[in-house]
C-alpha cells in the first residue's frame, strides 16, 4: 500500500457527493459553575445557573461535520421535529454547507435531543451530570416513513454514495425502521453504481446487499450468537472472513485502539491505528470512522486504503476533548507521512 495514494485522494474530496441516511440528533452541552448556584424560590432546590452552552450536531450530524471538514458534499436525509432543538440542529447543518432540503421536518415528533449538563470541579475540569434525552418512544408514523424513502429515491441519482446511520438499541424508535432498513437493501440492489455502507448499534445483522461495519464486541454479539473472544484477533478474523463470504461485499471490523480488520474477496487487511499519546475522548470517533471509510472508498480507495484513511482521521478526533471532533485534509496528510 502506497500512502501517497491516500494523500493525493484528498485533494479530490470536493467531488465526492455523500448522502448521509437515517438518525440526527442535537447535542446540547450546559456548562454549570457551583460559585452561581442560587435556591429556586418556588422549590427551595439549588438552581443551577449555565453560564455557557455548547451545541453539536449528534449522530448523522457528528458524520456530516466529519465529512464536510474533509471537503466532502453531504445530503443529509432523516427526521427533525418543527421545534426548537430542529431549528438549532438544522442551522448547524446549513452553517456547515450540508445540504438539508431532504429532511423530514414535522410536528409529530420531537427532534431527538441529549441534554448534558457539565458542571464545573473544584479543581477546574467538568463532570457530566445526569444525561436528560428527549426521544421518540414510538416508530415514526407510516407517511413520515415514506417520506423518508421518496426523499432518498429522489436524491440518489445525485449522489455517490448512501452512508446509513442507526443510532438506537431500541427496535423501530428511529429513523430506520424494519420497513426501512429493507427498502434500504432494495435500493442497493436497483443502484450497484452506488457504494451503500451501514452502521448500527442493534441491527447490523439485519441489512442486506451493503457494505457493513461493526465493532469488535458487536461482530459477536450480533452474527456469532455470542460466542466468541472479541480481544482475540485470529477469532475477529475468522468470523470477518466468514460474514464477508456470506455477504459478499467487503466487511470491516474496528478494534478500538488497535485499528480496523478489512476484509474483502481477496482475505483480509489487519490495519493498525496511529501511536497517540496524551488524553483522549472517544466520542464521535465511529462516526468519524464510517465517514473516512465512505470517502474513501468513493474517492477509489482500496479497502485497505480507506481504513488507513480512517484510522488516520479518528486518530485526530480522538484528540479533541469534550466535543466530537473532526479533521481537515492538511491535517490528515501530516498524521499519514508519519506511518
Amino acid at each position: 500500500m502506497e500512502i501517497s495514494r491516500i494523500i493525493d485522494s484528498l485533494s479530490r474530496t470536493n467531488q465526492a457527493k455523500i448522502i448521509v441516511f437515517g438518525d440526527y440528533a442535537l447535542d446540547k452541552y450546559f456548562y454549570i459553575d457551583p460559585e452561581n448556584d442560587e435556591p429556586s424560590a418556588e422549590t427551595g432546590l439549588p438552581a443551577y445557573q449555565v453560564n455557557r452552552k455548547h451545541l453539536s450536531a449528534g449522530v448523522g450530524g457528528t458524520i456530516t461535520q466529519n465529512l464536510r471538514a474533509l471537503g466532502a458534499n453531504v445530503i443529509c436525509i432523516g427526521i427533525t421535529g418543527n421545534d426548537g432543538e430542529g431549528f438549532e440542529l438544522l442551522n448547524i447543518l446549513d452553517s456547515i454547507g450540508a445540504d438539508t432540503k431532504y429532511m423530514v421536518k414535522t410536528d409529530r415528533m420531537f427532534t431527538c435531543t441529549y441534554i448534558k449538563p457539565m458542571r464545573k470541579q473544584a479543581g477546574g475540569g467538568y463532570t457530566e451530570l445526569n444525561r436528560m434525552d428527549i426521544r421518540n418512544l414510538f416508530e415514526p408514523p407510516a407517511d413520515i416513513q415514506d417520506e423518508l424513502l421518496a426523499n432518498l429515491e429522489a436524491a440518489i441519482p445525485e449522489a455517490d454514495a448512501v452512508l446509513v446511520t442507526d443510532q438506537f438499541y431500541q427496535r423501530n424508535q428511529g429513523a430506520v425502521t424494519d420497513r426501512i432498513r429493507a427498502e434500504l437493501g432494495k435500493a442497493a440492489l436497483r443502484y450497484p453504481e452506488k457504494f451503500f455502507f451501514a452502521d448500527s448499534r442493534s441491527f447490523i445483522n439485519e441489512y442486506d446487499n451493503m457494505v457493513l461495519k461493526c465493532n469488535n464486541l458487536e461482530v459477536f454479539s450480533k452474527f456469532e450468537g455470542g460466542k466468541g473472544d472479541p480481544e482475540d484477533l485470529g477469532e475477529i478474523i475468522e468470523a470477518g472472513t466468514k460474514i464477508q463470504k456470506k455477504t459478499g461485499r467487503e466487511f470491516y471490523i474496528t478494534r478500538g485502539s488497535q485499528g480496523i480488520a478489512a476484509f474483502d474477496s481477496n482475505g483480509y487487511t489487519i490495519i493498525p491505528a496511529f501511536r497517540v499519546t496524551g488524553e483522549t475522548d472517544i466520542v464521535g470517533a465511529g462516526d468519524a470512522t464510517n465517514a473516512s471509510l465512505v470517502l474513501g472508498r468513493v474517492l477509489g480507495l482500496s479497502p485497505e486504503e480507506a481504513a488507513t484513511l480512517a484510522c488516520a482521521v479518528s486518530s485526530i478526533t480522538i484528540q479533541q476533548i469534550g466535543t466530537t471532533g473532526t479533521a481537515k485534509p492538511e491535517e490528515v496528510i501530516e498524521v499519514l507521512r508519519t506511518r
